[in-house]
Protein backbone atom coordinates (compact mmCIF):
# COMPACT_ATOMS: atom_id res chain seq x y z
CA UNK A 1 0.00 0.00 0.00
CA UNK A 2 1.48 3.28 -1.71
CA UNK A 3 2.34 5.83 1.90
CA UNK A 4 0.14 8.88 1.63
CA UNK A 5 1.85 12.55 0.96
CA UNK A 6 3.31 14.47 3.91
CA UNK A 7 0.15 17.33 2.38
CA UNK A 8 -2.36 14.66 3.01
CA UNK A 9 -5.25 15.38 5.67
CA UNK A 10 -4.01 13.54 9.07
CA UNK A 11 -6.50 11.64 10.92
CA UNK A 12 -6.04 10.32 14.42
CA UNK A 13 -7.73 7.04 15.96
CA UNK A 14 -8.21 6.56 19.79
CA UNK A 15 -9.72 3.20 20.40
CA UNK A 16 -8.76 1.06 22.77
CA UNK A 17 -9.37 -2.21 20.64
CA UNK A 18 -6.34 -2.93 18.47
CA UNK A 19 -8.71 -4.70 15.81
CA UNK A 20 -10.44 -1.30 14.96
CA UNK A 21 -7.23 1.03 15.28
CA UNK A 22 -6.22 -1.57 12.39
CA UNK A 23 -9.26 -1.37 10.81
CA UNK A 24 -9.67 2.12 10.70
CA UNK A 25 -6.03 2.90 9.48
CA UNK A 26 -5.36 0.38 6.69
CA UNK A 27 -9.12 1.58 5.38
CA UNK A 28 -7.85 5.22 5.67
CA UNK A 29 -5.03 4.85 4.44
CA UNK A 30 -5.97 3.31 2.05
CA UNK A 31 -8.39 6.46 1.02
CA UNK A 32 -5.62 8.81 0.92
CA UNK A 33 -5.36 9.62 4.22
CA UNK A 34 -2.56 10.25 7.02
CA UNK A 35 -3.26 8.31 10.11
CA UNK A 36 -1.65 8.04 13.82
CA UNK A 37 -3.09 5.61 15.71
CA UNK A 38 -3.46 5.03 19.93
CA UNK A 39 -5.31 2.80 22.45
CA UNK A 40 -4.62 4.82 25.51
CA UNK A 41 -5.68 8.88 25.78
CA UNK A 42 -1.56 9.70 27.69
CA UNK A 43 -0.36 8.66 24.21
CA UNK A 44 -2.78 10.28 22.17
CA UNK A 45 -2.34 13.90 24.58
CA UNK A 46 1.28 13.40 24.29
CA UNK A 47 1.51 12.91 20.74
CA UNK A 48 -0.82 16.08 20.31
CA UNK A 49 1.92 18.35 21.50
CA UNK A 50 3.53 17.82 18.27
CA UNK A 51 1.21 16.91 16.10
CA UNK A 52 -1.72 19.06 14.34
CA UNK A 53 -4.49 16.43 13.04
CA UNK A 54 -7.26 17.30 10.81
CA UNK A 55 -9.42 14.94 12.53
CA UNK A 56 -9.53 12.79 15.49
CA UNK A 57 -11.44 9.74 15.91
CA UNK A 58 -12.49 8.75 19.83
CA UNK A 59 -13.84 6.17 21.50
CA UNK A 60 -15.51 7.15 24.81
CA UNK A 61 -14.73 3.52 26.55
CA UNK A 62 -11.15 4.45 27.10
CA UNK A 63 -8.86 2.57 29.91
CA UNK A 64 -6.87 5.82 31.25
CA UNK A 65 -9.51 8.78 30.98
CA UNK A 66 -13.32 9.72 30.19
CA UNK A 67 -13.89 9.96 26.59
CA UNK A 68 -15.97 12.99 26.87
CA UNK A 69 -14.29 14.66 28.94
CA UNK A 70 -11.53 14.29 26.20
CA UNK A 71 -13.99 15.20 23.29
CA UNK A 72 -14.50 18.47 25.07
CA UNK A 73 -11.04 19.68 25.45
CA UNK A 74 -10.07 18.60 22.22
CA UNK A 75 -13.01 20.80 20.92
CA UNK A 76 -12.32 23.69 22.84
CA UNK A 77 -8.41 23.55 22.52
CA UNK A 78 -7.02 21.80 19.48
CA UNK A 79 -9.54 23.03 16.86
CA UNK A 80 -9.58 19.61 14.69
CA UNK A 81 -12.64 18.04 13.34
CA UNK A 82 -13.62 15.71 16.55
CA UNK A 83 -15.84 12.20 15.59
CA UNK A 84 -16.97 10.34 18.46
CA UNK A 85 -16.80 6.49 17.62
CA UNK A 86 -18.84 4.62 20.02
CA UNK A 87 -20.68 1.37 21.14
CA UNK A 88 -22.52 3.50 23.54
CA UNK A 89 -26.31 3.97 21.30
CA UNK A 90 -28.47 5.73 23.46
CA UNK A 91 -30.01 9.37 21.77
CA UNK A 92 -28.87 10.94 25.54
CA UNK A 93 -25.10 9.79 25.07
CA UNK A 94 -25.29 11.11 21.21
CA UNK A 95 -26.67 14.09 22.11
CA UNK A 96 -24.50 14.54 25.56
CA UNK A 97 -21.59 14.07 22.73
CA UNK A 98 -22.28 16.66 20.52
CA UNK A 99 -23.21 18.80 23.38
CA UNK A 100 -19.93 18.78 24.70
CA UNK A 101 -18.24 19.49 21.39
CA UNK A 102 -18.21 16.56 18.71
CA UNK A 103 -18.78 17.18 15.05
CA UNK A 104 -20.36 14.01 14.80
CA UNK A 105 -21.36 10.52 16.29
CA UNK A 106 -20.57 7.10 14.26
CA UNK A 107 -22.23 3.98 16.58
CA UNK A 108 -20.25 0.78 16.65
CA UNK A 109 -20.11 -1.83 14.34
CA UNK A 110 -19.63 0.29 11.82
CA UNK A 111 -18.10 -0.25 8.41
CA UNK A 112 -14.95 1.78 7.46
CA UNK A 113 -16.11 3.35 4.76
CA UNK A 114 -18.50 5.25 6.24
CA UNK A 115 -15.99 6.54 8.75
CA UNK A 116 -14.18 7.24 5.46
CA UNK A 117 -16.92 8.97 3.92
CA UNK A 118 -18.37 10.63 7.40
CA UNK A 119 -14.29 12.73 7.41
CA UNK A 120 -14.62 13.70 3.90
CA UNK A 121 -17.90 15.09 4.04
CA UNK A 122 -16.81 16.92 7.10
CA UNK A 123 -13.39 18.01 5.19
CA UNK A 124 -15.70 19.30 2.74
CA UNK A 125 -17.82 21.57 5.04
CA UNK A 126 -14.43 22.83 7.09
CA UNK A 127 -13.43 24.03 3.30
CA UNK A 128 -13.64 27.78 3.60
CA UNK A 129 -15.86 29.13 0.83
CA UNK A 130 -13.88 31.03 -1.67
CA UNK A 131 -15.28 34.45 -1.40
CA UNK A 132 -14.40 34.50 2.30
CA UNK A 133 -10.99 33.86 4.12
CA UNK A 134 -10.42 33.04 7.70
CA UNK A 135 -11.38 36.28 9.20
CA UNK A 136 -14.37 38.23 9.77
CA UNK A 137 -14.89 41.54 11.40
CA UNK A 138 -19.06 42.52 12.78
CA UNK A 139 -19.86 44.67 15.25
CA UNK A 140 -16.74 45.49 17.11
CA UNK A 141 -15.56 41.51 17.14
CA UNK A 142 -13.09 39.99 14.97
CA UNK A 143 -13.77 36.51 14.26
CA UNK A 144 -10.62 34.25 13.11
CA UNK A 145 -10.88 31.10 11.93
CA UNK A 146 -7.37 30.02 11.41
CA UNK A 147 -6.89 29.96 14.74
CA UNK A 148 -10.52 29.83 16.37
CA UNK A 149 -10.65 32.47 18.80
CA UNK A 150 -13.17 35.58 19.01
CA UNK A 151 -11.45 38.98 19.76
CA UNK A 152 -13.16 41.89 21.20
CA UNK A 153 -12.13 45.67 20.63
CA UNK A 154 -9.87 45.25 23.34
CA UNK A 155 -7.94 42.82 21.78
CA UNK A 156 -9.01 40.19 24.59
CA UNK A 157 -9.49 36.94 23.14
CA UNK A 158 -12.02 34.24 23.87
CA UNK A 159 -11.88 30.37 21.68
CA UNK A 160 -14.48 28.97 20.30
CA UNK A 161 -14.90 25.31 19.21
CA UNK A 162 -14.73 23.33 16.12
CA UNK A 163 -18.53 22.77 16.05
CA UNK A 164 -19.15 26.40 17.58
CA UNK A 165 -17.17 27.86 14.90
CA UNK A 166 -18.98 26.09 11.77
CA UNK A 167 -22.37 27.88 13.15
CA UNK A 168 -20.56 30.72 13.63
CA UNK A 169 -19.15 30.98 10.01
CA UNK A 170 -22.97 29.91 8.89
CA UNK A 171 -24.27 32.81 10.14
CA UNK A 172 -21.76 35.23 9.36
CA UNK A 173 -21.59 34.20 5.79
CA UNK A 174 -25.47 34.87 5.29
CA UNK A 175 -26.04 37.74 7.54
CA UNK A 176 -29.51 39.63 7.89
CA UNK A 177 -31.13 36.55 6.12
CA UNK A 178 -33.33 33.84 7.70
CA UNK A 179 -31.46 30.47 8.12
CA UNK A 180 -33.89 27.74 9.08
CA UNK A 181 -33.44 24.64 11.30
CA UNK A 182 -33.72 22.55 7.89
CA UNK A 183 -31.20 24.52 6.06
CA UNK A 184 -28.36 24.41 9.00
CA UNK A 185 -29.22 20.85 9.07
CA UNK A 186 -28.36 20.71 5.51
CA UNK A 187 -25.39 22.94 5.68
CA UNK A 188 -23.75 21.22 8.72
CA UNK A 189 -24.79 17.65 8.81
CA UNK A 190 -25.86 15.02 10.66
CA UNK A 191 -29.41 13.88 10.78
CA UNK A 192 -32.61 15.87 11.39
CA UNK A 193 -34.42 15.13 14.71
CA UNK A 194 -34.20 15.84 18.41
CA UNK A 195 -30.73 15.28 18.92
CA UNK A 196 -29.21 17.74 15.88
CA UNK A 197 -32.03 20.57 16.92
CA UNK A 198 -30.83 20.09 20.87
CA UNK A 199 -27.13 20.55 19.68
CA UNK A 200 -27.64 23.62 17.44
CA UNK A 201 -29.75 25.13 20.75
CA UNK A 202 -26.20 24.25 22.77
CA UNK A 203 -23.81 25.68 19.98
CA UNK A 204 -25.49 28.89 19.92
CA UNK A 205 -26.21 29.59 23.25
CA UNK A 206 -22.36 29.30 23.52
CA UNK A 207 -21.97 31.31 20.99
CA UNK A 208 -24.41 34.30 22.65
CA UNK A 209 -22.83 33.78 26.06
CA UNK A 210 -19.16 34.54 23.78
CA UNK A 211 -20.51 37.61 21.93
CA UNK A 212 -21.87 38.83 25.51
CA UNK A 213 -25.24 38.78 24.12
CA UNK A 214 -28.12 39.29 26.52
CA UNK A 215 -30.27 36.02 26.35
CA UNK A 216 -33.52 37.64 26.75
CA UNK A 217 -32.38 40.03 24.36
CA UNK A 218 -29.69 38.77 22.23
CA UNK A 219 -28.69 41.42 19.66
CA UNK A 220 -26.93 39.58 17.08
CA UNK A 221 -28.66 35.83 16.69
CA UNK A 222 -32.24 36.59 17.13
CA UNK A 223 -34.72 33.52 17.01
CA UNK A 224 -37.36 33.41 14.92
CA UNK A 225 -39.70 30.71 16.44
CA UNK A 226 -40.71 28.62 14.53
CA UNK A 227 -39.05 29.69 11.64
CA UNK A 228 -35.05 29.57 12.26
CA UNK A 229 -32.45 32.44 13.34
CA UNK A 230 -31.13 35.75 11.48
CA UNK A 231 -27.87 37.11 11.96
CA UNK A 232 -28.38 40.89 12.38
CA UNK A 233 -24.68 42.20 12.30
CA UNK A 234 -22.59 43.79 9.74
CA UNK A 235 -20.05 41.60 8.51
CA UNK A 236 -16.41 42.37 6.81
CA UNK A 237 -14.51 39.62 5.17
CA UNK A 238 -10.72 39.59 4.80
Amino acid sequence: MTAPPETAPLVTILDDEPAIRTMLADALTEAGFRTMAFGRATEFEAALRQANPDVCLVDLSLPDRDGLTLVHRLALEQGATVIIISGRAQVQDRVTGLELGADDYIIKPFDPAEVVARIRARLRRGTPAPQTGEVARFNGWIAHFDRYVLEDESGTETPFSHAEGEVLRLFLERPKRLISRHAMQEALGGAAGESFDRAMDVRISRLRTKLREDPKNPRLIKTIYGAGYIFLGDVDWG
